[in-house]
């Protein structure tokens, strides 16, 4: 974490999850761009051809939630996340180090939440279909569980991971 309060690669350069850091955003991406693809087909369906496709809904749907979970796995890893820094930074180095591993904790249990309450959801609804499209309702909660799961990781990785340069968690 840097002084202006805004995360850099260099403030975290390495540590074991970096690769699946990297697949996250990729996919993020990918959702993303294939969304603006979707929802553009949408409205050529719609307004030129006067035929409006009834499937770009639910996969719109379902890419937003691909890419807004795995992007804001991504933003654990860096602490890009929303977070009162002015306060933290306020502390001194022990009480820092609390507050930050504490955050990183409760940051934790909402992934487990998220992964936990979204598989719970996701096997009960997997038999039942989405309305215009042929996918199961259950693959709708699968982005809580998978970027969850990712959270949970990513956090823990920030407590544990120690910069090998400075000795200290990062």
């Amino acid at each position: 974490m840097s002084d202006t309060g805004q995360s850099d690669d260099k403030a975290f350069p390495a540590g074991p999850l970096r690769g699946l850091a990297a697949a996250a955003l990729a996919i993020a991406g990918v959702a993303l761009v294939l969304l603006a693809l979707v929802e553009a087909w949408q409205v050529f369906a719609r307004y030129v051809l006067d035929a409006p496709a009834s499937w770009t809904e639910p996969v719109a749907l379902l890419l937003l939630k691909i890419a807004l979970m795995f992007a804001a796995a991504v933003g654990v890893r860096h602490e890009t996340h929303f977070r009162f820094a002015l306060g933290v930074q306020a502390l001194g180095p022990l009480g820092r180090s609390l507050l930050e591993g504490f955050g990183r904790l409760v940051t934790a249990g909402i992934g487990l939440v998220f992964a936990g309450f979204g598989a719970r959801l996701m096997l009960d609804t997997w038999a039942l279909k989405a309305p215009g499209a042929a996918l199961s309702v259950g693959l709708y909660s699968l982005p809580f569980v998978a970027g969850g799961a990712l959270f949970v990781l990513f956090a823990l990785e920030r407590m544990l991971y120690r910069d090998p340069a400075v000795g200290a968690p990062n």
